[in-house]
């Protein structure tokens, strides 16, 4: 009987082996270190021996605590490995925030698919797998001519545990070009540039991959029998809970590096290519109307650039900031340019103080977030309850901002990684289902954070481009 799953749970910014009660589907226990990108390669690459010992030494930590039943995996996307004949890397892993993909964009696109096949908007850098793959295949055309295998990220750290290739459709119907969501199939791109025979068979998420190498069980400490389970794309594992209830209309936030907006079953929205929306594949392999924008690359790059930190937020800026100043502090997108609803707007910050105070900036980006939020749930036609998973689920100004701001009721999970939560529920249905606790206001600050709100969507008209 599966109960303790081992969820390796590689984010942008964070590498982390949780440890989940599958009974009570919660995380028991969660190691973590940053992930790291090289720049002494060929091009921007991720670390990929340094989270390969990661992996190794947080599974024997994890199982001298309770006895690992079961593995699985979830990940960032617009990520692949390229083996050889032999199963080594071929070339490193590129990082997709290597921008020098750009440089044969004009190229690619000729070659890529439509938007309304895949679901899949042009983006930049390395975020769309199939520019990955054209510009390494152009720049280091010996290199690539020993690739035999394309795995995407999940499927490649199963791999590493069980030695079975496969490629999972949740990480292929992420913005890849790869994959033609509806049909379930790869992308006629795939055929005509000659990637299809290094393209391995797909496979739906939580399917049992094979057991540990005796050489993963050794290194580790865990027996040679436990299973591993095909992996999942990290916000598609926050959808997962959602997938098991009879609740038919939700929108889940998942906030991360990325903060990704899915709507269930939403208003039927056309798709804007050029604003970031795309349309996921979750673990079912159904499509899901889905936007999404760097919020937590641009709260770590904000707070840095203002020399603050999340703790600079407190009870009484936030009070003035809502109910003391006529003309607030407020902050217009975008800190990360090419991505997210206002692809092509400046950064602006509005009525900033003189001398500046460090507690309402570190308000106004909070709030800020949480309207992004909202921006890119209208985008996709979110209705119905939301559900907010990752760390802005524990931030209370952001969360009462979402449910002000929406006017409907959120729900944020206690899960400290809901990705990891959600992976595990692949394998094993929990017997109490995840918790989440419903977000409360007073009258006062729904009406304060309702016309804070108000002002600055009139401001984001004149701004934005």
């Amino acid at each position: 009987m599966v109960r303790y799953v081992a969820v390796i749970d590689l984010g942008k910014t964070n590498s982390k082996v949780a440890l989940v009660d599958t009974r009570q589907a919660k995380e028991i226990n969660v190691v973590r270190q940053p992930t790291v990108a090289l720049t002494d390669g060929p091009y921007l690459s991720l670390d990929q021996a340094g989270i390969h010992r990661f992996i190794l030494s947080s599974l024997k930590t994890l199982q001298e605590q309770a006895s690992i039943d079961a593995i699985t995996v979830t990940t960032h996307g617009a990520t692949v490995a390229l083996l050889d004949a032999s199963g080594a890397l071929a070339m490193p892993v590129l990082d997709y925030e290597c921008t020098e993909v750009d440089d044969l964009r004009d190229v690619y696109d000729t070659h890529r698919p439509a938007f309304r096949e895949t679901g899949s908007p042009e983006l930049p850098g390395g975020l769309n797998i199939g520019a990955q793959l054209f510009w390494q295949q152009h720049h280091f055309p010996e290199q690539f001519e020993r690739v035999d295998t394309v795995l995407t990220w999940p499927q490649y750290w199963v791999y590493v545990l069980t030695g079975q290739k496969n490629n999972d459709v949740t990480s292929l119907g992420c913005h890849s070009d790869l994959y033609l969501p509806r049909q379930q199939a790869y992308s006629a791109m795939v055929e005509a540039l000659g990637w299809r025979s290094i393209m391995p068979p797909t496979v739906t998420s939580g399917q049992f991959a094979g057991p540990l190498t005796e050489s993963i069980a050794a290194q580790t400490g865990l027996a040679a029998t436990t299973p591993v389970y095909t992996g999942i794309h990290d916000s598609n594992a926050s959808l997962v809970p959602h997938l098991m209830t009879e609740q038919e209309t939700l929108t889940v936030v998942s906030t991360g590096t990325w903060f990704i907006v899915m709507a269930i079953a939403g208003d039927d929205k056309p798709l804007d290519r050029h604003r970031d929306t795309l349309l996921n594949v979750n673990a079912k392999g159904q499509t899901v109307p889905s936007a999404r924008f760097m919020g937590g690359r641009e709260r770590e790059l904000l707070h840095d650039a203002c020399g603050i930190t999340p703790d600079s937020v407190d009870a009484t800026a936030m009070e003035a900031l809502l109910h003391g100043d006529s003309t607030p502090v407020m902050l217009l997108p975008s800190a990360v340019s090419g991505t997210g609803p206002y692809p092509n707007s400046q950064l602006n910050w509005v009525n900033l103080p003189t001398p500046a105070d460090d507690a309402k900036k570190a308000c106004a980006i909070t709030l800020y977030l949480a309207l992004m939020t909202f921006e890119s749930m209208q985008l996709v036609g979110g209705n119905g309850p939301t559900y907010v998973e990752g760390p802005l689920a524990h931030d209370n100004y952001f969360v009462q901002m979402l449910a002000a701001v929406s006017d409907r009721p959120v729900y944020i999970s206690e899960s400290e990684t809901g990705t990891s939560v959600g992976a595990a529920m692949l394998i094993n249905a929990p017997t109490d289902p995840p918790v989440y606790n419903s977000v409360t206001l007073s009258d006062q600050q729904r009406s304060g954070m309702a016309l804070y709100a108000s002002r600055w969507q009139q401001l984001l008209k004149h701004h934005a481009m």
